[in-house]
């Protein structure tokens, strides 16, 4: 009986360390989908359509919410331990934008770097603002209009 016992105790410390050392464990989780850069290196801008793109890379996770002009993929990977929440630690976002026929205009790819977003790639059309910045073409229209078009000279 005394044997039984010693090897019951043994049995029961072993499965507590089994468990504490698996309960110390890290649980890798991914959510989401978001196509390798080879498959997209694949879309050109400016000819693919959102049937090739759908048929090519698969339906987004998320859709344009308005005017259905743009299709975002989105993954993000948690690191979790069994006692605490879920930690995010990393995020990557695919980011395709069409013109009003359908063609794809931009693809942009964006990073999650300590909590910034970071754009990682992009690929753009031509016919782009040339890299004006938004302030730049607001006080660029300021001295462009004539003051004479507000008023009514009927």
């Amino acid at each position: 009986m005394r044997l039984f016992l010693r090897i019951l105790s043994r049995g029961v410390v072993a499965g507590a360390l089994i468990v504490l050392a698996a309960a110390c464990a890290r649980l890798d989780d991914r959510h989401g989908y978001v196509p390798e850069p080879s498959t997209l290196s694949g879309v050109v801008v400016g000819r693919d359509t959102k049937e090739t793109i759908g048929s090519t890379l698969g339906q987004p996770g998320t859709r344009g919410i308005v005017d259905d002009l743009g299709w975002y993929y989105v993954r993000s990977d948690y690191e979790r331990f069994l006692w605490r929440a879920p930690v995010e630690v990393d995020r990557q976002v695919v980011a395709i934008t069409f013109d009003d026929a359908g063609v794809v205009q931009n693809i942009e790819r964006f990073g999650l770097e300590e909590g910034q977003v970071v754009a990682l790639s992009r690929r753009v059309t031509d016919a782009n603002t040339q890299g004006i910045s938004l302030l730049r073409q607001l006080f660029g229209n300021l001295g462009a209009f004539d003051a004479s078009t507000f008023f009514d000279e009927n």
